[in-house]
C-alpha cells in the first residue's frame, strides 16, 4: 500500500501531519510531494514541512491513496495545479482512493467535478459547495474519503488506514493513539 499526500504553501500543518502520522502507524508507504519550486513549503500557522519529493519526481507514478490536506491558500494552490488535477482525475477513473479534509474537497475536488454524486463533507464554511454535504467528521462514499477540519484529522487519518490496510489496522492504529 502506497499513499500520496500533496502539500502547498498554505498547506494545514495539523491536518498534513496527522494524516502523514497515522498512515504511517498504518505501515501504509507515504510520500509527501510539494508542487512547489522546492520541497520546504509554509504551513499554516508558520510551520515548515519539508516534502520527500517535488510533484515532478511522482507525477508518473500511481498510488493507492492521494490524500489532500486543507487550509485554504493550500486548497487553492491544489486546484489550481493542473497536473495534481489530471492525477485526481485518473485516480477516480481507476477507482484508486482519493482523500481531502478541510477546504480541499470544496476547493479541490469539487471545484473540478470529482465530488459529482457523491456524498462528502468538509470544513462547514465551505459546505455550500458540496452539492451532497454531510455534518460529519468524516464521510466515505465510493473511493472517496472526506473530512471536516483539523480536529477530525486522527478520524480521517484512521478511516485511510481503513480503507487501505482493513478495520483490524485501523483498530490497532486506533489503540495505539488512544483513540480507540
Amino acid at each position: 500500500m502506497n499513499a500520496l499526500v500533496v502539500v502547498a504553501n498554505g498547506s494545514e500543518s495539523m491536518e498534513a501531519v496527522t494524516i502523514i502520522n497515522v498512515l504511517r502507524r498504518g505501515e501504509v508507504a507515504v510520500t509527501v510531494a510539494s508542487i512547489e519550486s522546492g520541497r520546504e513549503v509554509e504551513g499554516t500557522r508558520g510551520l515548515k514541512l519539508t516534502a520527500d519529493a517535488l510533484w515532478a519526481d511522482v507525477a508518473g507514478r500511481d498510488f493507492d491513496l492521494i490524500a489532500l490536506p486543507g487550509g485554504e491558500k493550500g486548497a487553492q494552490a491544489l486546484s489550481a495545479h493542473a497536473g495534481l488535477v489530471d492525477k485526481l482525475k485518473a485516480q477516480r477513473q481507476a477507482h484508486r482512493w482519493t482523500g481531502a479534509i478541510c477546504a480541499s474537497p470544496a476547493l479541490v475536488l469539487s471545484a473540478h467535478g470529482l465530488l459529482d454524486g457523491k456524498k462528502a463533507t468538509c470544513y462547514p464554511s465551505f459546505r455550500e459547495q458540496l452539492l451532497h454535504y454531510v455534518d460529519l467528521p468524516v464521510v466515505v462514499d465510493g473511493h472517496c474519503v472526506t473530512g471536516q477540519g483539523p480536529a477530525s484529522a486522527v478520524a480521517f487519518g484512521l478511516q485511510l488506514v481503513e480503507v487501505l490496510a482493513g478495520a483490524e489496522k485501523r483498530r490497532s492504529v486506533a489503540q495505539g493513539l488512544l483513540a480507540a
